[in-house]
């Protein structure tokens, strides 16, 4: 008699995979591994310091010619234990490895700036925390905003160049007192260059609190002295629609508009198959005054604000001390390159 009423088909699963034999985090591993960290992989910790997490996609994106090239690597770094990975729950499909700095990777980063780990800032269960995080899809959208761009400034056939990018983090660290931009960046194309404080809206904050922001942005421009955009990447048009409408309104509020110049796109634009580009004609530019009615590259919103001062180093304040690594990885040699 059948005992076990499970339906055969149930049975039929995949076996749970195996567990990646790591390293242990001692003081002879740490000596072995100086001799196979490439500027690449430093460059890698480095960017994963500084933006908390990366999935293999844009990994693959930044700095490897493919995405099996991206993948030997990571698996290598990850049994090394200079990065760890997760994998979030999706309800359909799978959802691509992510990637946070471990222990390892940490322990070179403040040696080389002559550091203890403590002083560095960083604790592990702080960096892979993010796994269980309500903000991780916030992150892993802002890091693809810039990844996108990141990626065009290494094609063979653009002539832009993402030349700054900074985290939540050290935004917060500059401008926290007042406001709390998602993150900042500079691009560079066609001799013309724009910076801007990113906004990204993943559609769960009430448009109520984000149109307060606009306030905030101002009091930063007075007090610098400096006028910065601000661009605000929606889920939908439905949502930018009434975001324009609350933003028109706390514009109106300023007694000097001008000083918060906004733009706003959304991730689902019809128009545009390159959906995910910040760089293509998809921003829509803000003024109470005199709207325009065609969507403008991200190199061209710098002729929407005639007024804004020309960039350079003394208004953006990159002569700091401890500047976030460059937003391109450095170009690998050749044996570099086939690992």
């Amino acid at each position: 008699m059948i005992s076990n009423p499970t339906p055969q088909r149930s049975l039929r699963g995949h076996m749970p995979q195996r567990s990646t034999p790591r390293s242990a985090t001692t003081s002879d591993h740490l000596a072995r591994l100086a001799k196979h960290l490439t500027p690449r992989d430093r460059w890698l910790m480095r960017m994963l310091f500084e933006h908390k997490v990366f999935t293999s996609h844009q990994i693959a994106a930044l700095a490897w010619p493919t995405t099996r090239a991206a993948n030997l690597r990571l698996l290598s770094l990850y049994k090394w234990r200079v990065l760890d990975r997760f994998q979030p729950f999706v309800t359909a499909g799978s959802a691509p490895m992510h990637y946070v700095l471990d222990t390892v990777g940490a322990t070179f980063l403040a040696r080389e700036d002559g550091l203890d780990l403590h002083e560095l800032g960083y604790r592990h269960d702080r960096a892979i925390g993010i796994a269980h995080s309500l903000r991780l899809a916030h992150t892993v959208g802002v890091n693809t905003f810039f990844t996108v761009l990141s990626a065009r400034t290494r094609r063979a056939d653009t002539d832009g160049e993402l030349t700054a990018w900074w985290s939540e983090a050290r935004c917060h660290k500059h401008f926290g007192d007042i406001v709390r931009p998602d993150a900042y960046g500079r691009w560079r194309q066609h001799s013309t260059e724009i910076e801007w404080f990113l906004e990204y809206d993943c559609g769960t904050e009430p448009l109520s609190l984000v149109a307060r922001k606009v306030s905030r942005y101002a009091r930063l421009a007075a007090t610098t002295g400096i006028t910065t955009p601000v661009l605000l990447w929606m889920p939908s048009t439905r949502r930018e629609n009434r975001a324009r409408r609350a933003l028109t309104a706390a514009l109106a509020a300023l007694d000097q508009p001008s000083l918060v110049p906004l733009a706003t796109t959304s991730a689902d634009l019809v128009a545009h198959p390159e959906q995910s580009d910040p760089a293509v004609a998809r921003w829509l530019p803000l003024d109470t005054a005199n709207s325009p009615q065609r969507r403008l590259k991200l190199a061209q919103l710098g002729h929407a604000w005639p007024h804004l001062a020309p960039i350079t180093l003394a208004n953006t304040g990159t002569t700091t001390s401890s500047p976030p690594p460059a937003p391109v990885a450095p170009a690998p040699s050749s044996a570099e390159s086939r690992r």
